[in-house]
């Protein structure tokens, strides 16, 4: 019987412990959860024992097999390549890559080393199903020890342009490898663009519609906007209402209107222009001065990385300054936490927020800005504020749109949410709540795998067709 193997960085298993989990693990548990199956990655330990044994833990129908890394591992492939060098590459930051041959090497040395456990569990009919950019050159490890059954990938991050992408000394490798993949999969139209620009221009690929040939290689490309679990939301947010934590928040805002930011403290979610951007509010608008509370929660994430302990150091600065200029000794503007809450909690916290601030310089999807939606009461719906340079600008067009850049007149567009009528925040919530519904996680997960059942064309029909379409047109 076909079964579905999830593959991705880390395995995040269901917990009630605090913390909220990123929307790879969200939408991959969501989507694992409907139909089963294995789920497998780091356990997030660093162990320098000898033997690298692959734990198993069964859930429900969800098998979790997960292995540790060494220390020189984490370094290399983690610490190194995945989140010095691609990470803010794809996010266009290559300003703050930091490449080393040695960090490029590990990364493909944990790629095999996970292709070789991975190996023992594969049966001849499963569906393999790799997430992100850690992985890359996982489908041509697993094609080297012989794994027929379809594999497919998709990328939770945005995808860089051509220009941004030859940053990278081996480029051409990393497009390489991704063509070792029955299918490719990206969150907006624009990532895939990319890709397919940089398959012509780097390694001179022939793109027919949806179809990359490149040497012997040949696989499909297309585009799966990730979604939520749309339906579950409003029963999350009801239990979320019963914790402390969310009866503490709505009891010390005293009736003032709350605006809420919830990210990993990451410098591509934009919190520092945020900061600044709320800064020129209260600079603005004294008649909103002590009418209002912005909360930011952002969990620390990636600390032993250099550029994000300087980003932290600069948030910080950045905060204290707000609240030292502007709080008073029964106000406080700005509440700005480095730590997680329960998921319930925090979909509960939405929604008595009037404003959702979601404002990343560039982000995949962003599945905050989908929850906040999600969860808000529909008789008196709060307002998006949400970035132009997030993937999920492209599907929710009825949220105030913002370029997170230009600081003034996002400081203009929130203060216009928070003064927004009933009317026009029903309307746009409606509009938005159409397209959660339509596009949500179970959609993201049937749509990828359908057409990732479907067979390859072979390379000699592509040329074929490719000749038919230049002859017609």
């Amino acid at each position: 019987m076909s079964r579905l193997i999830v593959v991705s960085n880390r395995v995040a298993k269901p917990s009630n412990s605090g913390g909220s989990q990123g929307g790879l693990a969200v939408g991959v548990l969501a989507a694992l959860s409907k139909e089963g199956g294995l789920w497998f990655g780091w356990n997030g330990k660093i162990s320098n024992n000898e033997e690298s044994n692959v734990e198993i833990d069964q859930r429900g129908n969800i098998e979790y097999a997960t292995v540790s890394l060494k220390k020189n591992e984490y370094n290399h492939y983690y610490k190194g390549f995945a989140n010095s060098v691609l990470w803010p590459l794809f996010h266009q930051r290559p300003e703050l890559m930091r490449y080393q041959k040695a960090d490029f090497l590990g990364y493909h040395s944990v790629n095999k080393k996970f292709a070789q456990h991975l190996l023992n569990f594969i049966q001849d009919d499963d569906t393999i199903w790799v997430h992100d950019y850690h992985l890359i050159p996982l489908a041509r490890q697993l094609r080297q020890l012989g794994v027929k059954c379809r594999i497919g990938f998709f990328l939770h991050t945005p995808f860089p342009p051509y220009d941004l992408l030859r940053a990278v000394p081996e480029y051409r490798e990393i497009l390489r490898e991704l063509m070792h993949y029955d299918l490719v999969g990206f969150q907006t139209e624009s990532d895939a663009r990319g890709f397919r620009e940089s398959m012509r221009l780097s390694l001179e690929a022939s793109v027919v519609n949806d179809v990359v040939h490149c040497g012997s290689e040949t696989t499909m490309v297309k585009v799966y906007p990730i979604g939520i679990e749309t339906d579950s939301t409003p029963n999350l947010v009801a239990k979320g209402k019963e914790s402390k934590d969310y009866q503490r928040l709505a009891d010390s805002l005293g009736g003032r209107k709350l605006i809420i930011g919830v990210d990993r403290l990451d410098y591509s979610k934009g919190i520092e222009h945020r900061f600044i951007a709320y800064e020129k509010l209260l600079q603005q608008r004294a008649d909103l001065l002590r009418q209002m509370v912005y909360l930011q929660v952002a969990p620390t994430s990636r600390g032993d990385v250099q550029a994000y302990d300087d980003f932290s150091s600069r948030i910080d600065r950045t905060a204290g300054h707000i609240i030292g200029t502007y709080a008073d000794f029964d106000w406080m503007p700005l509440r700005y936490l480095n730590r997680g809450f329960r998921r319930n909690t925090i979909l509960a916290m939405y929604q008595l927020a009037q404003v959702g601030f979601v404002t990343p310089l560039r982000d995949g999807m962003n599945l905050v800005a989908k929850e906040y939606v999600a969860a808000q009461n529909p008789e008196d719906p709060g307002v998006l504020v949400l970035s132009k340079m997030a993937g999920a600008a492209a599907e929710l067009d009825a949220a105030v749109l913002v370029n997170p850049y230009d600081t003034e007149a996002v400081a203009k567009d929130l203060a216009r949410a928070l003064e927004m009528s009933l009317d026009e925040r029903r309307d746009r919530w409606q509009k938005m709540m159409k397209v959660l519904h339509k596009n949500d996680i179970y959609s993201w997960q049937e749509n990828s795998l359908n057409d990732l059942s479907k067979p390859r064309v072979p390379s000699n029909q592509l040329q074929n067709f490719e000749v038919a379409t230049l002859s017609v047109s």
